[in-house]
């Protein structure tokens, strides 16, 4: 089996580092620029804008984004090893005890109700316990001490992009069915936000990067989750328009990098990306526009360049698109379509690679 443009499939370990690496380098690129305009960005960067961590002059940190990425990892390691030991877990029970604890490196209090979870590997990685403009809904959220769910959420109306930054690792998860990759996703995302449209997000992109791990082409794949969400019970109309508006787009150009939707026509069609259908919509439209029309042509690495650009570039949420996009090329490819000057300007790339080999041996066995 091969990937869209004929390369090698990656292996299930390979496309997990690219999944999770591909997703920090995107926030790191995106967080740069997160709260600048798209004329802001081009006055610091020329007309193309941002296009690579080495163009920044200062620190390249990644954002609450890979952080709570990092954090589910840890919620679903820990659940599989109960697992593994032949010990049943709450699924949901463990990702809400790793959302605390990220949560208490944030500097915030759960009060005396929620429970006291005990501190594993991952809590003592110092890049994890700085604060980079945390997601308000996740704060408040998680600040109630009540574990929210769907039929009790708590943030009732919270839409934010919080609960789709963080769900590509139920993607990543091998041998279980769509329908749970969904629910888990779902059920995950409901312990900080109320809306179902974030609910909604989050589990559609999980089921995008379950189809690609799978080893579905990357249209084909985005093409079936789109439909799928018009299908959902209850499903927020907003999340099926923005995705089936996001293949529209990306349709009128195909592997064109140069006759891309410029960033004001993309916010316009797609939006910024501050709510979750959004982000989701933007880091979509990323990665099919410059999806490269032939086996032939560019590298997996050129197609990751082209795609962050699109997806930093513009006036809104330039972290969790950004962030999206690399997850899901890094899904796609494997470690194969990461820029290696990129990697060695990562933050922390020990932190991502060791949460990375954790969910690999409890899914694989390999050491």
């Amino acid at each position: 089996m091969s990937t869209d443009r004929g390369i090698p499939a990656p292996t299930l370990k390979s496309r997990i580092h690219g999944c999770l690496l591909g997703g920090a380098l995107g926030d790191s690129l995106g967080y740069a620029v997160e709260f600048d305009s798209i004329d802001d960005i081009r006055e610091r960067f020329g007309a193309r804008g941002l296009t690579g961590l080495g163009e920044l002059s200062g620190p390249r940190h990644f954002s609450d984004d890979t952080q709570l990425t990092l954090y589910t990892v840890d919620g679903l390691v820990e659940a599989l090893e109960w697992a593994n030991a032949g010990v049943g877990a709450d699924v949901n029970a463990c990702l809400w005890l790793a959302y605390l604890r990220w949560l208490a490196t944030q500097g915030e209090d759960a009060g005396a109700s929620a429970p006291a979870p005990q501190p594993r590997w991952i809590d003592g990685n110092e890049v994890l316990r700085q604060r980079r403009h945390p997601d308000r809904d996740c704060i408040s959220g998680l600040a109630t001490g009540e574990m929210g769910t769907a039929v009790r959420p708590v943030n009732a109306g919270a839409k934010g992009p919080g609960t789709v930054m963080r769900s590509a690792p139920f993607g990543l998860i091998p041998h279980i069915t769509p329908d749970a990759v969904y629910k888990l996703s779902a059920d995950a995302a409901a312990l900080t936000h109320g809306h179902p449209v974030a609910h909604q997000s989050a589990g559609i992109f999980s089921l995008l990067i379950h189809r690609l791990v799978s080893g579905e082409p990357l249209r084909d794949a985005a093409a079936a989750v789109a439909a799928h969400a018009a299908t959902l019970p209850e499903a927020a109309p907003e999340l099926p328009e923005r995705l089936e508006a996001a293949i529209r787009l990306a349709e009128k150009s195909p592997g064109a990098v140069g006759k891309l939707a410029g960033p004001e026509e993309l916010v316009q069609a797609l939006g910024g990306g501050w709510t979750a259908e959004e982000a989701l919509a933007v880091a979509l439209y990323a990665v099919l526009a410059t999806l490269p029309a032939g086996a032939a042509d560019g590298q997996p690495d050129q197609h990751f360049r082209d795609a962050l650009a699109v997806a930093v570039n513009h006036s809104g949420g330039s972290d969790t698109a950004g962030s999206l996009a690399g997850n899901i090329l890094g899904a796609l490819y494997g470690e194969a379509c990461l820029p290696a000057e990129w990697l060695n300007d990562l933050e922390a790339p020990e932190v991502i690679r060791g949460m990375a080999d954790q969910l690999v041996k409890v899914t694989t066995g390999e050491g």
